[in-house]
């Protein structure tokens, strides 16, 4: 698997980061990870080609995590010229969200004659399933959106990519992150203890309970940006825009 770090900021773009948005390759084909409201000028930014993606999965419903969708179909539909099948894999919730948004941001685009088929596939919480060849499982977390908030597990079946979505400390995180090549964690903020998020404080003191073999935080504020070189002596990644893993 390779993931290349398209966006890796918080709702505020702190630090002149833009919006959630991972690029995965797996052996199975090309997904985005979340599609934040500034993903499609930070995919063009990178040179990656949506066009090439075969789904977008989503880990909850908020704008800097889903956002980026309505300009992303239509950029599809009138400017690349998309013709080949795209999925859009989101917690329950997700079809309504996502009509509501497109009406507000572009009236009457939900009845546009799509010149490619697009699809959305609302994941079942806590339930295995397959998505376009790769193993999936979502987990609900600790984060208010109006709808599902979650953590997920992907595989290819050859490897596995983990991330906690946006959330405060939970254990459920644990079985998504245990023994997965990479594991993708939120931390918002440096010390104490925040309503829907985490901090460096409290995940430092569990990494060892996750159980990674690689642990990246991301969606940082400036009280986490300004002390990233805590985050390199542990050992962790500190994801930012542009970044390439491989694993």
């Amino acid at each position: 698997m390779k993931v290349t770090v398209a966006g890796s900021g918080d709702a505020f773009g702190s630090g002149g980061r833009l919006n959630t948005c991972f690029w995965l390759e797996t052996a199975k084909g090309t997904l985005l990870i979340d599609c934040g409201a500034s993903a499609l000028p930070a995919l063009k930014m990178r040179g990656l080609d949506h066009g090439k993606a075969d789904a977008v999965v989503l880990t909850h419903l908020h704008g800097d995590h889903f956002g980026g969708l309505p300009f992303l179909l239509l950029d599809a539909q009138l400017l690349t010229r998309r013709e080949r099948p795209l999925l859009i894999a989101g917690p329950p919730g997700t079809r309504a969200r996502l009509d509501a948004a497109m009406e507000v941001f572009f009236p009457k685009s939900t009845g546009s004659k799509w010149r490619f088929q697009w699809a959305v596939e609302e994941i079942p919480v806590g339930v295995p399933s397959d998505m376009l060849g790769h193993s999936l499982i979502t987990a609900e977390v600790i984060h208010q959106s109006g709808a599902p908030s979650t953590a997920l597990r992907l595989s290819d079946g050859q490897g596995t990519f983990a991330y906690s979505g946006d959330t405060e400390w939970t254990e459920a995180l644990l079985p998504i992150a245990r023994e997965a090549d990479l594991f993708i964690c939120e931390c918002y903020a440096y010390e104490g203890k925040i309503t829907g998020h985490m901090t460096w404080e409290i995940l430092k003191a569990r990494l060892a309970d996750l159980g990674a073999r690689r642990t990246m935080v991301t969606h940082m504020s400036p009280t986490m940006l300004s002390r990233l070189d805590e985050v390199e002596s542990a050992g962790v990644l500190a994801a930012a825009d542009g970044l390439v893993v491989e694993f």
